[in-house]
């Protein structure tokens, strides 16, 4: 069953039981993913914005934005207006696909995985995973791969606290561990 079917007919039901919401409105819902790749050491390198683009573009299936420096900083060797980082903002179907390969196929990819950490939500409920291997999701073919790095994916939802939040992906079937191994 897709994961939208499931939060219709599973979550909706489950979350406003726990929570005593009268509204369905009420109910958490996802309302996007963003998908942020920071350069860092690759700043000056061109194959790895390329590299990072391409990762991007394959993973979301839309083309990123490139995110400049609002100022320039001399300690990390920064000037105003360059290019930083990159990001992808998914909504509506894509958001849905890209959320049940995510649960699915790329956490049970990543090496040594024992679960989500449940303190990765801030205070709205929003939750934010970091990969230190891009190579975790199946469109990318690690023959391929000339140069590794980090992606972070925030699934942005409507919850009020982070236990909304947490209840409302753990009914999608994110993997979290047990606090007590947090």
């Amino acid at each position: 069953m897709p994961l939208h079917a499931i939060y219709a007919k599973d979550a909706v039901p489950a979350l406003r039981k726990e929570f005593g919401y009268r509204n369905v409105h009420q109910v958490p819902a996802v309302r996007q993913v963003t998908l942020n790749v920071g350069l860092g050491k690759g700043l000056k390198d061109a194959k790895y914005l390329e590299t990072a683009e391409r990762t991007l573009r394959r993973i979301s299936g839309q083309q990123p934005v490139k995110t400049r420096s609002r100022k320039s900083i001399s300690n990390f060797k920064i000037r105003k207006d360059m290019v930083i980082g990159m990001k992808v903002t998914l909504h509506g179907k894509r958001m849905w696909d890209f959320l049940e390969k995510l649960v699915r196929v790329s956490l049970p990819r990543v090496r040594d995985f024992r679960g989500l950490s449940p303190s990765s939500f801030d205070r709205n409920g929003n939750y934010s995973i970091g990969f230190t291997e891009h190579i975790a999701f199946p469109e990318i073919h690690s023959d391929e791969v000339e140069v590794i790095h980090g992606l972070q994916v925030t699934v942005g939802t409507t919850a009020k606290t982070p236990e909304e939040g947490r209840a409302l992906l753990t009914h999608l079937g994110f993997p979290f561990r047990d606090r007590t191994n947090a």
